[in-house]
């Protein structure tokens, strides 16, 4: 089995020893972004809504380093630091998709890298 790695300067860099995402058997595997700018190295916290929209520009520039866009994904995961943030955090979320959804998980947890909110990872396939 080979493995692709994806970098892009327009997603924030790994902050451990970790790639953005890998591609490996047709399918490419996005490690969770947050709502880090990485023009400006700044945390984008404003609202839930400006926290989410930074985080799936993020993931969107991941997809694009490795040719793909947002209807190759097949499956997300969906990371909050309050499960009451969902239903801000769901329509953001939704606006970047249309027609077929992926499938996806939204779980809260204690904490997040950096004290962030919400946190997304993707996988989508290669070829449609």
């Amino acid at each position: 089995m080979s493995k692709q790695v994806i970098k892009t300067d327009l997603a924030p860099a790994p902050i451990g020893p970790y790639n953005q995402a890998i591609i490996a058997n047709g399918f490419l595997f996005a490690s969770g972004q947050v709502a880090l700018n990485p023009a400006t190295g700044e945390l984008e916290l404003s609202s839930i809504q400006a926290e989410t929209h930074q985080v799936m520009k993020n993931v969107l520039a991941v997809l694009n380093e490795a040719g793909l866009t947002i209807d190759h994904v097949v499956k997300t995961t969906i990371f909050l630091s309050d499960m009451g943030l969902f239903a801000q955090v769901n329509e953001v979320y939704g606006s970047y998709f249309s027609g077929q959804y992926p499938a996806r998980e939204t779980v809260a947890v204690k904490g997040l890298p950096r004290g962030v909110n919400v946190e997304i990872s993707v996988t989508a396939v290669v070829q449609l």
